[in-house]
């Protein structure tokens, strides 16, 4: 078929279906049925849908979105209105090419980025995109000055191809390269293509503000070359390079707070941290310079830590408000930072009733090769949604060094084509600008700021720049990239290029610049704040700040009574177990809180389930908070909890925990994501914000607390001693050999008593209901805060000896150790078994079972802090004991033995020796047959009483 039959065929179709402009919906929407299944429409329509252009691109929206433009243009010109009913050939070939131009412009929104000028340095090779180009739409330079209408370009239309290609190469091939066609929601979408497209790739900024970005990018550059020449050779991680980060920080903190924000959180690495601590949060630089000259002071048992790792807290003055800003403590593992910002950043939200997340804004700093590198990133991007962890969007920001320490990109750091691309799975916007175009970096600072106070969603700014001094000063980088560090050496630095372009556009003369440099540096020999926003500290009012100090008051080790009233149990219970009308309990569920309103009313001994439930019930009503989070963690891994009940009828759901007294504390319980680390993390920087509120993370089985090393050695075990930073998270981790092999039997208890000094974490094993009761309320009641490490039961949770009374709740506190509790004869004890846990309960039925007489069994429920004089009082009540052992069912090498028996052996009499009864060394937590499982278990019970070997 010659291309006028086609013509033709093409347009007797669409004029014998009469669709007019008010009929465009109806071709739409019989272009998404061919989409869908091309078979379903009839023949006629098939051939004309297949005949369209193909628009090709990373997704199948590419072709779609750019049809559905060319469908509206078609329809706006029904054929009633064309002389004689038919137009002429030429005038159809215009109507084709109108079409054709409306999926050039769509191209150019999907695929512009590729080609973007945002590589400051010019070294990546440039792509082919064939889309791009006139003739993949069928026009050519011929048509440049033929008028065609815009459609939905915010440009005044009709224009000519001419300045459409202009203004659209300038929109999105210049120094900004945007993604946001991947974005499902219309509106999203419409709203950033307006905001790019008027702009026209030409930010307009008056003179003040472009000084002001001189002025911020000679902080930038003032600070570094004040630092290299001064402290010559130190390592500072320098921000050389991406300098642009300063004005772009400035920038979110003074349009946010002409927003309305009132409080900005700051996570990021130690690259460019010196630089933000003094020229965005107002460290003076006497302080920083003490740091560098080993003079800066510690508190007393702190280790502190290296300056690019410090945090610091300030108030700035904006034009409309003052803005809190507050720079996180980081160590040197990437990115784990940035869930820790994010839970501090909802603890803030939370006290400040900023639901909305209108006044609280967390941003985060990243490097390009750990964005994409590690698995942290996605696991945060993957909570910024969900309704336990959300902070109403995040602002991303990657300095983009275009490589990884040594490791080149493309080739090694990589399977994608941008280190940003994980954040398409949250469809955040994606900003790649060039980091020398300072005016560049304020457009899309600006957007994406305002895109996410519009939306409240995740944006991300990909600030590509460059390093200019390798991984740190003492790096000698061109020996693994000679060519990039080749180019990096004779450009001039973004500072000089920018002031070179304000002196030709007459913004500023020649001299002003190195005044503004020599201004800084006399502000950096003086000493103070080169923040001119900073508010003194004596100045500033808060409103929503917390003081810390009552929590200095007591050791994590001094007496508090936690009982609560017979009455109190009473009362709760009674607004525990009311339900709403006609909700329909699970059989089980139903049995469960039937058995619980027999253990108030003294029918029923308490079990674990109850006393935990009645812990968090009694903080609520008191006013404190409760949060706790994990994996199933609403029921409980091990059916016992149910803090969320389930109606059977309709799936709603009603938490009893939340309807406790009229004034009471939140309770807030959260089956997490199926993370470990970014989860425990986000609850770690809620702990470090909130005292108020007792935070909990449970762990589904205790030894998934591995995936989340990171966090308990780098800030749970250590951020006290580092950084001041205190805590009081929890930990629930879920511990004991019960024969389910190596994966789900040991929390790794070693692990968290290595890593315990100076009265850092406390580590407990609770084995009755009333020890957990005790041990939470005190962990939120006590003026302390210090992290609490608890291995909780399994198969105890059910166990008929390890219940409690209602007198073990209204009586008393947490026991460190727990004594004997049958009526030995103390004088006939010549062995003690020292143990925590569930071996304990097979201790004791075995030497019931067996009638042994001479042997007590005392429990260490508080391994740290060690409860030394406890025991040592204990053990004196037991004059002819003379044989001591420390039973676990750990395997030697693992469990509490090589921690903790030099705390019992200091506690011995003269001539006790302490020995061992338990597993062998074992590379593996426990054995995986159960035959053999039970095996060990009965030698080393019969081991630690002094009976009988079993027989192998």
């Amino acid at each position: 078929m010659d291309d006028l039959t086609r013509q033709q065929r093409l347009y007797d179709l669409w004029e014998t279906t009469q669709l007019g402009g008010d009929n465009a919906a109806y071709l739409e929407d019989l272009y998404e049925q061919y989409l869908t299944d091309p078979d379903s429409v009839a023949e006629t329509w098939r051939a004309f849908f297949a005949d369209l252009p193909r628009v090709s691109g990373p997704a199948e929206e590419v072709r779609h979105s750019a049809v559905r433009e060319s469908m509206r243009m078609l329809t706006r010109m029904p054929a009633a209105s064309l002389p004689g009913g038919r137009p002429p050939a030429s005038g159809f070939e215009h109507e084709r090419k109108q079409v054709r131009v409306l999926q050039l412009i769509n191209a150019y929104r999907f695929r512009g980025h590729q080609v973007a000028d945002t590589d400051p340095l010019g070294l990546r090779a440039v792509a082919v995109i064939p889309e791009l180009e006139l003739d993949a739409h069928g026009l050519g330079e011929a048509d440049l000055q033929t008028r065609f209408d815009t459609g939905s370009l915010a440009i005044d239309g009709p224009a000519t191809l001419g300045d459409i290609l202009k203004h659209l190469r300038a929109t999105y091939c210049g120094t900004v390269g945007s993604e946001y066609m991947h974005i499902t929601e219309t509106a999203e979408k419409r709203w950033i293509q307006q905001r790019l497209e008027r702009v026209g790739g030409r930010p307009a900024f008056d003179s003040e503000a472009r000084l002001r970005i001189l002025e911020r990018l000679t902080a930038a550059e003032g600070l570094e070359r004040y630092l290299h020449t001064r402290y010559v050779g130190q390592k500072r991680f320098s921000l050389e390079g991406g300098d642009s980060l300063i004005p772009l920080l400035d920038e979110l903190i003074q349009r946010g707070g002409s927003l309305g924000v009132k409080e900005v959180v700051i996570g990021m690495a130690h690259r460019g941290r010196l630089n933000v601590l003094v020229n965005i949060v107002g460290k003076t630089p006497a302080e920083l310079f003490l740091e560098f000259e080993g003079k800066a002071g510690q508190a007393a048992n702190g280790s502190g830590d290296v300056k690019y790792h410090q945090g610091f807290s300030s108030d700035l003055k904006t034009a409309r408000s003052l803005v809190h800003v507050n720079l996180a403590f980081n160590p040197s593992h990437l990115e784990i930072v940035g869930p820790v910002v994010e839970g501090s950043a909802r603890a803030r939200q939370q006290r400040s009733g900023d639901d909305a997340g209108n006044f609280v804004v967390p941003i985060l700093i990243h490097g390009d090769a750990a964005f994409a590198g590690q698995g942290v990133v996605m696991e945060t991007i993957n909570m910024s949604q969900s309704r336990g962890f959300s902070t109403k969007g995040t602002v991303h920001v990657v300095v983009n060094n275009q490589i990884g320490f040594t490791t080149s990109h493309q080739q090694d750091a990589r399977s994608t084509q941008y280190c940003t691309d994980i954040a398409k799975m949250v469809e955040a916007p994606i900003f790649h600008v060039n980091g020398d175009s300072p005016e560049a970096v304020m457009q899309v600072t600006q957007l994406a700021l305002d895109y996410r106070m519009t939306f409240h969603k995740d944006v991300v700014i990909d600030m590509v720049c460059y390093r200019r001094h390798g991984h740190s000063e003492a790096d000698e980088p061109t020996a693994t990239q000679p060519v990039m560090y080749g180019a990096i050496s004779n450009r001039l630095t973004t500072r000089a290029l920018y002031a070179e372009a304000l002196v030709a556009a007459g913004v500023c003369d020649e001299g002003h610049p190195h005044v503004l440099m020599e201004d800084y540096r006399a502000r950096l020999d003086a000493g103070e704040p080169v923040v001119k926003e900073l508010v003194p500290r004596e100045q500033a009012n808060y409103p929503y700040a917390v003081d810390w100090a009552p929590y200095l008051a007591q050791a994590c080790t001094a007496y508090l009574e936690t009982s609560i009233s017979l009455e109190r149990i009473r009362q709760l219970w009674e607004r525990l177990s009311q339900l709403p009308d006609g909700f329909e309990l699970n059989a089980n569920v139903a049995k469960i809180m039937d058995n619980r309103r027999k253990m108030v009313a003294g029918a029923l001994s308490i079990d674990w389930g109850f006393a935990e439930t009645m812990a968090y019930a009694s903080l609520v009503a008191d006013g404190q908070g409760v949060r706790l989070s994990g994996q199933d963690c609403g029921r409980g891994t091990f059916f016992h909890r149910h803090s969320v009940l389930h109606c059977q009828r309709d799936g709603s759901l009603y938490v009893p925990l939340r309807n406790v007294s009229d004034d009471q504390g939140n309770f807030l319980v959260i089956d997490s994501l199926l993370s470990e680390e970014a989860v425990l993390a986000f609850e770690y920087g809620y702990s470090t914000t909130d005292p108020h509120t007792l935070v909990i993370w449970e762990a589904q089985f205790g030894d998934f607390a591995n995936n989340a090393q990171v966090v308990i050695d780098q800030f749970i075990s250590a951020g006290e001693q580092k950084w001041n930073r205190l805590s009081g998270l929890v930990m629930l981790l879920p511990h004991g050999m019960e024969g389910q092999g190596p994966e789900h039997s040991s929390a790794r208890l070693e692990r968290y008593l290595q890593l315990c000094a100076q009265h850092n974490i406390q580590v407990c094993v609770p084995t009755t209901p009333a020890q957990i009761f005790h041990l939470l309320r005190r962990q939120q009641m006590l003026e302390c805060r210090k992290p609490l490490v608890v291995m909780t039961p399994k198969s105890l949770l059910r166990h008929r000896l390890a219940v409690s009374s209602l007198e073990d709740l209204t009586q008393g506190e947490f026991q460190p150790i727990i004594p004997e509790i049958d009526p030995l004869d103390a004088g006939a004890v010549t062995r003690v078994v020292l143990c925590s846990g569930k071996v304990y309960y097979d201790l004791l039925e075995k030497r019931r079972k067996e009638s042994v007489g001479h042997v007590a069994i005392v429990r260490v429920e508080r391994l740290y802090p060690f409860p030394k004089g406890q025991l040592s009082s204990l053990l004196a009540g037991y004059p002819n004991a003379r044989e001591f052992v420390w039973c676990q069912e750990e395997p030697k090498n693992q469990g509490a033995w090589f921690s903790s028996q030099h705390h019992m052996s200091a506690v011995l009499p003269a001539a006790g020796h302490l020995q061992y009864a338990g597993r062998p060394f074992s590379a593996a937590p426990a054995v995986g047959y159960a035959w053999l499982h039970l095996q060990q278990q009965h030698r080393l019970v019969n081991d630690a009483l002094g009976l009988e070997p079993v027989a192998e």
